[in-house]
């Protein structure tokens, strides 16, 4: 047993009135203590459940994501790369109920030369929801055997990457059984919406949120971490997917007002766009529909493609409005460029496991 790590539970665990709140050193050390399990089995799941119920202040989440920055393997700096990086906050046990276009709207980016990473792991607790890595594996692109290297080098060749979390920072990937066994999602699940294997320095974080106090929250820790560019949508089941069934609510970062960030409205009518969100029928169904998708075939799902992949390429500077976005998202689509992306980053695989 680690008496230190002890002592930092105590303080989290002590209850409603008197359990104290960690310095960001101290929620660096506790995290790092956890990630290398020098802390046992029993002070990890009292840690995660206690920390849950208590709720992480900004100041803990940056001391989280200091230690997953000392830990965790980086993709390598893109050379001469004068647009920031877009890296998508997805949570890592995957949607359940509606179903999720994120993975074309990171094709659409990389067509239009805006590098983008995604990063999660195999299907996990609580939700059990599918995972991006089965998405992609359903539309021919398995990334599960990349190294970190060949990771790095996937994006600089087709603008997209993939890092697996199993592969490329197992430390993290280990703590995922004590998410069974607690049966909640620990405060790691919210690091991980916010947390970069790309230096954050060349990043724009896109991330999605449920809740109005955890958007506040990221906001605040990216203040302490030093992040400026942001884009924070109340999206799809906690995803940066955006509804058609009503506005949404975006937070992005603006230097220009004296808070530093605006909200946005994006109401999917203004663009003709509106309309229930699709269900998610299963994982089978999902890819054949993306499938039809990047075949240039009409349906209810292309519009969800066309509303979120307008909007990230107005939002990421391709273009001066989403109604101009929109168009070109159909374009790349109809055109068949989308799919053609998918092809090089296919080729790029088969190349990189022979």
């Amino acid at each position: 047993m680690s008496e230190q790590f002890r002592e930092l539970l105590k303080k989290v665990g002590s209850g409603e009135h008197t359990h104290k709140n960690l310095t960001r050193e101290e929620a660096a050390i506790a995290t790092k203590m956890m990630l290398v399990q020098e802390a046992t089995p029993a002070q990890i799941g009292a840690f995660m459940i206690s920390h849950r119920i208590k709720r992480p202040t900004p100041v803990e989440l940056a001391g989280m994501l200091d230690a997953y920055d000392e830990l965790g393997p980086q993709l390598q700096l893109l050379p001469n790369n004068e647009k920031k990086v877009v890296v998508f906050g997805v949570p890592y046990d995957g949607r359940s109920r509606t179903a999720p276009v994120n993975v074309i709207t990171a094709l659409i980016l990389a067509v239009f030369g805006v590098p983008a990473i995604m990063h999660g792991g195999d299907c996990m607790p609580t939700k059990y929801g599918v995972p991006l890595i089965d998405i992609w594996r359903g539309l021919g692109l398995d990334f599960s055997q990349l190294s970190l290297a060949k990771a790095g080098e996937l994006l600089e060749k087709t603008g997209f990457g993939f890092f697996y979390i199993p592969n490329h920072f197992k430390l993290a990937n280990d703590l995922v059984t004590y998410r069974e066994q607690i049966g909640k999602r620990p405060p790691a699940a919210t690091v991980e919406l916010v947390w970069s294997p790309y230096p954050e320095s060349q990043i724009h974080l896109m991330a999605g949120y449920v809740h109005p106090p955890t958007e506040a929250r990221f906001r605040e820790t990216f203040n302490l971490r030093g992040i400026t560019d942001f884009t924070l949508v109340k999206g799809l089941e906690g995803s940066c997917d955006l509804h058609r069934s009503h506005t949404n609510i975006v937070a992005i970062n603006n230097p220009k007002v004296p808070e530093g960030f605006e909200y946005l409205k994006i109401d999917p009518h203004d663009y003709g766009l509106a309309g229930k969100d699709v269900a998610l029928e299963s994982t089978s169904w999902l890819v054949s529909a993306l499938e039809e998708i990047l075949q240039g075939k009409p349906s209810e799902l292309r519009k969800n493609v066309i509303l979120n992949g307008g909007f990230c390429l107005w939002r990421f500077g391709v273009c001066g409005d989403i109604s101009e976005g929109l168009v070109k998202a159909e374009e790349a689509i109809a055109t068949g460029k989308v799919d053609e992306k998918r092809a090089e980053i296919k080729e790029f695989l088969l190349t990189s496991n022979k």
